[in-house]
């Protein structure tokens, strides 16, 4: 009986480590999740449709099409691969706790603080709000994490140096971009402050940066990798979406709202949210928008990164939709001013 219940013991011990595997295992096989898997099978369909050499792709109008797809997306693309580089090494090297030891201990002060450190940690869109919501977690105010959120997308150097790629020999559009996000990223910050309140943020409890006894390069290879992937079929889809805008909406349409100050503006803005490009990317979209106002153009630069329809999903998901349809409403509402006194003053 000794023996029998020690066998039993045995066996009890042995079944649950086979049929468990470790966590780096089960990692390793994880599948991706089904949106991403869309937008990288429509990216691959789009770039074996392109390549491929169908007769009726030779019709002018689609090749106009392709071509300016192709443009934006070749001229975009090495922005967006350093940019997400160095969003998932600063997610598995930099300490988590960075932010708490720089900012000021008071909220007004840490405001502009967080939004300047914006230009200095890059980040794309996507991976802005899980870090905000981590900054929370750790002590940050929220009216300092919402700053960052907006600026890092929008002011890093990789940002800036697209902006100047795309509009060469116009220092003026660089200057008013960086300008522009970052009073917006302030005055959203101090907005909160004044007129935010704790029941419209709901912190869902997420990770960021190095986790204890994991591997910095296994974090970092995952980071790159998703932040890529994601940010790439986004870049493919808005391309994809700017070409058509291009060649298909007529230039009547076009010239009843980019005639008028206020209705291109306007427009631009609210293509921005729903074209939803990287902001690695969208200094190249809005270069191919010729036939607006400089203006109307950056308008379009400073909404795209702060409040699109992915963001204000990722939003909703993190802090609760009575936050994310509050936030994203005044957020635009800000930039579009910001974009139009810092426009009209400095293109």
């Amino acid at each position: 009986m000794q023996k029998t219940d020690e066998l039993l013991d045995v066996t009890e011990t042995a079944i649950p480590a086979a049929t468990h595997p470790p966590e780096r295992r089960r990692r390793a096989f994880r599948r991706p999740s089904p949106a991403t898997t869309a937008v990288i099978a429509l990216g691959l369909a789009v770039a074996v449709l392109v390549l491929s050499g169908t007769p009726w792709l030779n019709d002018p109008a689609v090749a106009a099409w392709r071509t300016v797809c192709l443009a934006i997306t070749v001229q975009a693309l090495p922005f967006l691969l350093l940019g997400t580089a160095l969003s998932g090494a600063i997610n598995a090297f930099v300490p988590a706790d960075l932010f708490t030891k720089v900012l000021p201990k008071r909220a007004a002060l840490a405001v502009p603080v967080a939004g300047i450190a914006g230009a200095v940690l890059p980040g794309c869109e996507c991976a802005s709000v899980p870090v905000a919501n981590s900054l929370i977690r750790r002590g940050v105010t929220p009216a300092a994490a919402f700053a960052f959120l907006l600026s890092a997308p929008a002011i890093n150097p990789i940002v800036l140096t697209a902006t100047a790629v795309a509009f060469p020999g116009s220092p003026a559009m660089v200057l008013a971009r960086l300008l522009a996000s970052l009073a917006t990223a302030a005055v959203m910050g101090w907005l909160w402050l004044w007129l935010g309140r704790e029941e419209w943020l709901r912190p869902v409890v997420r990770h960021t940066g190095h986790q204890s006894g994991h591997s910095r390069f296994t974090e970092f290879r995952l980071g790159f990798q998703h932040d890529f992937l994601h940010a790439g079929g986004f870049l493919v889809l808005g391309a994809m979406a700017a070409a058509t805008f291009n060649v298909t909406v007529p230039r009547s349409v076009l010239d009843t709202f980019s005639g008028s100050p206020w209705l291109s503006v306007l427009f631009l803005a609210g293509l921005a949210v729903v074209l939803a490009v990287c902001s690695e990317a969208d200094a190249f979209v809005a270069a191919s928008l010729t036939g607006f106002s400089p203006t109307a153009r950056l308008a379009f630069m400073v909404v795209g990164p702060m409040v699109d329809l992915k963001l204000i999903a990722l939003q909703a998901g993190t802090f609760g939709r009575a936050f994310a349809v509050r936030f994203s409403t005044a957020t635009t509402v800000v930039a579009v001013a910001a974009s139009v006194l810092i426009g009209g003053a400095l293109l």
